[in-house]
């Protein structure tokens, strides 16, 4: 799953750089984007916490050493922090990108995320479920504080200190409130790998959550779903519907891996490369989008089929360069920076 959720982050994230002329929130093309970038980066937030639950279960499994916690989770916060820094600086608003080099963002949400693992690690299946709902409903808690009025660039910019917290924790592309929800549903992945009735169970609310969404657009005569604006589900900010419905897919796409997995319908070997390399992926696919926003500054936009093109093509390339990163020099990567600096 960590495979398909970074080449999910690689499509949206390039189909973003590059949308195709005359293509209309009603186009199919436009569904099938939405549909992928939906679920890009929940995928993405609850594999990591999924990743670092269960390191972090092992690494503190005999009590929460101060020594320990420190050598565990410092290089983790410096790293993925110092990743953000460095995407911010590759996409930057000023060569055509979307970010300002201070830019909260996904991985400075996984490093908060990195932080509380050792204590997120010590919580029955029950706690995180309940942590969980409380993250998830914070949406309905933070009113208007949440910047559903707030435009793209104004919520990637902070003006000051105060506003860059705000961000981070309220109202950025990621902030912890409602995001540490994805987080937390990776250890609950992570907690309920023997456990299918729960997962079940996790997938029927999702269902009912999604009737009742679906029911609320239609008797309200809003959108469904939209990346920001009006309507029941929003990725900008995210609403609580996202936030369930979302879980539910999750764990639809994992019981469906799994059932592959045990009955070996898709051999998917060639993609695991790529689910070992997910930060080094995500950093390096921001330099090609960088230099393709850069070039794209002043020009007219692609027509469908060669945005298309390059949108996938760019998405599956990281397919084989895993491949032979893994045969060839699997040591020298982020991951394995990580690593070290760990032991």
């Amino acid at each position: 799953m960590k495979a398909i959720a970074i080449l999910f982050m690689v499509e949206v994230h390039t189909a973003a750089i590059l949308p195709p002329e005359g293509i209309s929130v009603g186009h199919p093309a436009a569904f099938v984007a939405a549909a992928f970038g939906g679920m890009a980066a929940p995928l993405f937030v609850t594999v990591s916490g999924w990743g670092m639950h269960r390191g972090a279960k092992k690494r503190f499994a005999d009590g929460l050493a101060s020594r320990a916690w420190v050598d565990w989770v410092l290089p983790r916060v410096l790293v993925l922090t110092a990743c953000q820094i460095l995407v911010n600086i590759l996409l930057a608003a000023e060569r055509g990108g979307r970010f300002e080099w201070h830019t909260p963002g996904v991985l400075t949400l996984l490093a908060l995320a990195a932080i509380v693992a050792p204590l997120i690690a010590r919580l029955r299946v029950e706690n995180l479920i309940g942590l969980f709902a409380i993250f998830a409903i914070t949406p309905l808690l933070v009113g208007d504080l949440n910047g559903s009025d707030l435009s793209w660039f104004e919520r990637v910019d902070a003006a000051g200190a105060s506003e860059w917290f705000q961000r981070l924790l309220v109202n950025g592309t990621y902030p912890v409130l409602p995001w540490f929800a994805l987080s937390t549903l990776g250890a609950i992945l992570a907690e309920s790998e023997e456990n299918q009735r729960l997962r079940l169970g996790i997938i029927q609310m999702g269902g009912f959550v999604l009737l009742a969404s679906i029911i609320l657009s239609v008797r309200n005569g809003t959108a469904w779903a939209l990346t920001e604006g009006d309507a029941v589900l929003t990725f900008f900010p995210a609403s609580v519907f996202f936030v369930f419905i979302t879980t539910m897919f999750v764990f639809i796409a994992h019981e469906v891996l799994l059932l592959n997995a045990q009955r070996g319908f898709i051999n998917l070997s060639f993609i695991e490369a790529s689910g070992r390399l997910t930060l080094t992926i995500y950093v390096l696919h921001f330099a090609v989008l960088g230099l393709a926003a850069s070039y794209m500054m002043g020009q007219p936009r692609l027509a469908v089929i060669p945005a298309f093109t390059i949108t996938f093509a760019h998405t599956l390339a990281w397919i084989p360069l895993a491949n032979l990163h893994q045969k060839h020099c699997p040591n020298f990567s982020l991951e394995a920076l990580l690593r070290r600096l760990s032991n």
